[in-house]
């Protein structure tokens, strides 16, 4: 009988224990956003590039979900960057605007972020995030680096938009003065590679975060300078690549001259292989962090391009990098060569290793995607152009198939890349691009069409005005900067 009254009073106690403590809560999903520059949808392996090298790209895709309708909102590297940070079309804060090409005005000051405005670091450090950023920022005005709009910390993010040497010191070499200057990697030794340096710095910081505090999940976010020019690889990189190059075999002319200006056809130049390499070692060594620190299970992994390949080129003779073939155009135009993104997502336990996602989506979309990871909300006019595609990432219907997208590209550089002012809207499989200073409306269907060789312009006119309305209200609701 004593025994009983034991027991049952040892069963009674464990439960009221076991009530005073709430269940542990799982942590927070860790983000890493690995963001490359001027990288082409077509300069990856897994779609089917036959000279560049990217295993570790490869690796993530077979693990991860790809997205195969993945897009940037814009072909330039501000505009688009500023979607990603924002959840906002450029166009809403005429970004690139009316102070591009004028004198004394740095192109794009006047549209780059504003002190007021969210972004997705603030609104993950609010959620109880360590946050971190390194490498090309390119977004600031006054008060709007890195650490001023949520990031704990910055490495090497401000003014610049690309390095004057890829090796250290890296702001030495014939356009010293005219580029800004890349500061915060001032402990480099000579000769040091740039994509390494910021490799290093954040392999550096996810160990001393870890160890630190190793229930705090981080927000990284890894905006590697690479591979935008100046083509400059590692020397072992470029000889290796320049001994592939003499075994391999190209059909048809090198540049053929339409109206997108001159555009390269084949993926032969040794220097941006070994560009793109070097960016594929990085991902590597960064995961391999990731997974020594016990972290990989719970962290989120997003690879993305910020715009399409350098490929064009206007009347300047100007080196260009790559071939986005079979896409059209590259870097500048709104052609999917200069808007269509390698797009990778890794979630293990979440989505599917080896799924790939038909759903369309842009760099907009980020932000709400990322706060749904987190879970969290967000008032409604911050990311207010973003649509979530966790639908997406989970397999299930998504509501996103058939909204439009837009871009708006309205200052051209018929020097540099060859393009045209012009907005474009995609929805469903239809996409049309209006160059609205030749009052000229192109029409492809992107179903049976990716290269955009066909203009169904005259053959499907509802189609075409119906979309053509599409642009013209859209162009009015965000206030576009129309030159």
């Amino acid at each position: 009988m004593q025994l009983n009254k034991l027991l049952t009073g040892l069963v009674l106690a464990s439960g009221l224990l076991f009530a005073c403590h709430k269940p542990i809560e799982k942590k927070q999903p860790n983000i890493l956003f690995f963001l490359v520059d001027d990288m082409g949808w077509a300069d990856v392996g897994y779609n089917g590039s036959q000279f560049y090298e990217t295993p570790h790209i490869d690796q993530l895709a077979g693990e991860g979900m790809v997205f195969s309708n993945a897009y940037a909102t814009h072909p330039r590297c501000v505009p688009s960057r500023y979607s990603i940070i924002t959840g906002k079309y450029p166009a809403r804060a005429q970004m690139p605007g009316p102070g591009e090409g004028k004198l004394n005005v740095r192109p794009g000051d006047e549209g780059k972020l504003k002190t007021d405005e969210q972004t997705i670091a603030s609104a993950l450090k609010e959620a109880g995030y360590a946050t971190f950023f390194a490498g090309k920022w390119h977004l600031a005005t006054s008060g709007t680096m890195p650490q001023d709009v949520g990031f704990d910390v910055n490495i090497a993010g401000g003014h610049a938009g690309s390095p004057i040497s890829y090796f250290y010191p890296y702001n030495e070499g014939p356009q010293k003065g005219k580029k800004a200057p890349i500061e915060g990697l001032e402990d480099g030794v000579e000769g040091q590679y740039l994509t390494d340096h910021l490799t290093d710095k954040t392999i550096d910081w996810l160990k001393q975060q870890h160890n630190e505090e190793p229930d705090q999940p981080f927000f990284a976010f890894v905006s590697h300078y690479a591979v935008h020019e100046p083509l400059h690889g590692k020397p072992e990189h470029v000889e290796k690549f320049r001994k592939k190059l003499s075994t391999m075999t190209y059909e048809g002319e090198a540049f053929v001259e339409e109206g997108a200006g001159t555009t390269k056809m084949h993926q032969d130049d040794p220097e941006y292989a070994a560009l793109i390499y070097s960016m594929d070692e990085s991902l590597g060594r960064i995961l391999k962090t990731v997974e020594e620190i016990g972290e990989a299970d719970n962290t989120v992994v997003i690879f993305f391009s910020d715009n399409g390949g350098l490929s064009n080129r206007g009347f300047n003779p100007r080196r260009v990098a790559t071939s986005n073939y079979p896409l059209r155009a590259g870097k500048g135009h709104l052609y999917e060569g200069g808007v269509r993104e390698p797009m990778i997502v890794k979630w293990p336990g979440t989505v599917a290793a080896g799924s790939v996602s038909k759903e369309v989506v842009t760099g907009t979309d980020f932000f709400p995607s990322i706060l749904d990871m987190a879970g969290q909300q967000l008032k409604p006019r911050a990311h207010q152009d973003g649509v979530s595609f966790m639908a997406a990432l989970r397999q299930q219907n998504a509501p996103t198939s058939e909204r439009p997208i837009f871009w708006h590209s309205p200052v051209d550089r018929p020097h540099a890349t060859g393009d045209s002012n012009c907005t474009a809207v995609r929805k469903g499989r239809y996409k049309l691009i209006e160059f609205y200073d030749t009052n000229t409306v192109e029409l492809y269907d992107l179903s049976s069409d990716l290269g955009e060789t066909k203009n169904l312009a005259a053959e499907l006119p509802e189609v075409r005005d119906q979309l053509l309305k599409l642009i013209h209200d859209w162009r009015r609701e965000v206030n576009a900067y129309v030159k």
